[in-house]
């Protein structure tokens, strides 16, 4: 089983680094960030992290360093006085024809506090992210399976988040 679990995880590592290291060397597509298409730099707001389990509500955080390169952090308070951070690497592409929409891959860790405990996990994502051309907003919606490798092994797939934030 850990075999299988070391396989799946260098799946999901290796595209992403791979999708990284080709943004850093291209400064024509950093510069494209910054320019107008409806795109932002940061944007902060509300998250809901919903699925199987419980829901969770927070703050939610995005920066686009280059045109690809983003990070996004997330706080979020879940029922039963149970906290979730978490911080993400994602690598945005854009989609031709659709102003301020882009899609969306990557994976951080996951840290989940409670009075007792502290679980610590990875969390793959892969969604959307849409800035309104017209408006400061951006709205994303995305798929974020949970591993966790503390108290108990295992994993979550059915898990989303959508947030809604302020862009600037």
């Amino acid at each position: 089983m850990k075999s299988s679990f070391v396989s799946f995880l260098r799946l999901m590592i290796l595209p992403v680094f791979f999708l990284s290291v080709s943004g850093w060397f291209s400064p024509l597509l950093a510069q494209r960030a910054y320019r107008g298409g409806g795109d932002y730099r940061t944007a902060i707001g509300l998250g809901v992290d919903f699925g199987d389990g419980a829901t969770g509500v927070g703050i939610s955080a995005k920066h686009f360093f280059t045109a690809h390169d983003v990070g996004e952090a997330n706080l979020l308070f879940f029922p039963g006085n149970l906290t979730g951070l978490n911080a993400l690497y994602e690598y945005h592409g854009y989609i031709a024809g659709a102003p301020g929409l882009k899609w969306y891959l990557g994976m951080g860790p996951q840290l989940f506090f409670d009075e007792n405990e502290t679980d610590f996990g990875v969390r793959p994502v892969l969604g959307m992210d849409f800035k309104i051309p017209s408006a400061p907003l951006n709205m994303a919606f995305d798929w974020r399976p949970y591993i966790q490798f503390t108290h108990g092994t295992g994993s979550i797939a059915g898990r989303f988040q959508f947030a809604f934030r302020f862009a600037f």
